[in-house]
């Protein structure tokens, strides 16, 4: 079996030491570990990497842009997203800056492992949320309220509901008796999922 040499990049200390725990395990070598895309560059010009595992939101460099700096200079290096994130602008923001895989964190040892294989491989590696994701992307209306209700869940649908009717955080809060920094979460999660960043846009996306 071969032994990958490895860089991970992400700006949770404790989800870099499980990552590297999993893949020295899974018979890999972890040659290099960033917390963002500038210290990815330096720690690869010292330390290549056959690929990397590339959170997208990082504080500094993100990963998008990441990507795009790794395929410019070191262009036979793999690239596997490993992400919470999921929404129309991540998806298609990493797969066309030249990513060979996008992995969600919540995928295990045994999906992550096997997709730094089959990558390596020659293939390609898609979650399968994200595939669905992307199938509706291709096939639906991106103005249509069930559309962006898809990727919700229950608790999520029932703050847009309540975004939809113009309520602010604080009547939201009050409404489903929990606190407003718990419905900032929830909004920001919204945000992330429909790619759309603007409270007011995604009101009428929602009424739409």
């Amino acid at each position: 079996m071969c032994r990958y040499n490895v860089m991970l990049v992400d700006d949770e200390p404790l989800l870099l030491e499980s990552l590297e725990i999993i893949l020295t395990f899974g018979g890999m070598n972890v040659t290099g570990m960033a917390r963002d895309g500038s210290e990815a560059m330096e720690v690869i010009s010292k330390n290549p990497c056959d690929i990397a595992l590339v959170d997208l939101n990082m504080e500094g460099m993100g990963g998008i842009e990441l990507i795009k700096r790794l395929k410019s200079d070191y262009a036979s290096v793999k690239i596997l997203v490993l992400t919470t994130f999921y929404d129309d602008k991540n998806i298609t923001d990493a797969i066309l800056s030249g990513a060979d895989g996008y992995l969600l964190k919540d995928s295990g040892r045994d999906a992550i492992l096997g997709a730094v294989r089959q990558i390596m491989g020659g293939q390609t590696v898609i979650d399968s949320k994200v595939m669905q994701r992307m199938a509706v992307l291709m096939g639906r209306d991106k103005n249509d309220a069930s559309y962006l209700l898809e990727c919700m869940t229950e608790r999520e649908k029932e703050i847009c509901t309540l975004l939809s009717q113009g309520h602010t955080n604080r009547q939201i809060a009050e409404t489903l008796y929990i606190s407003e920094g718990t419905v900032k979460n929830y909004v920001s999660s919204i945000y992330d999922k429909t790619g759309i960043h603007d409270r007011s846009k995604l009101i009428v996306a929602l009424k739409g």
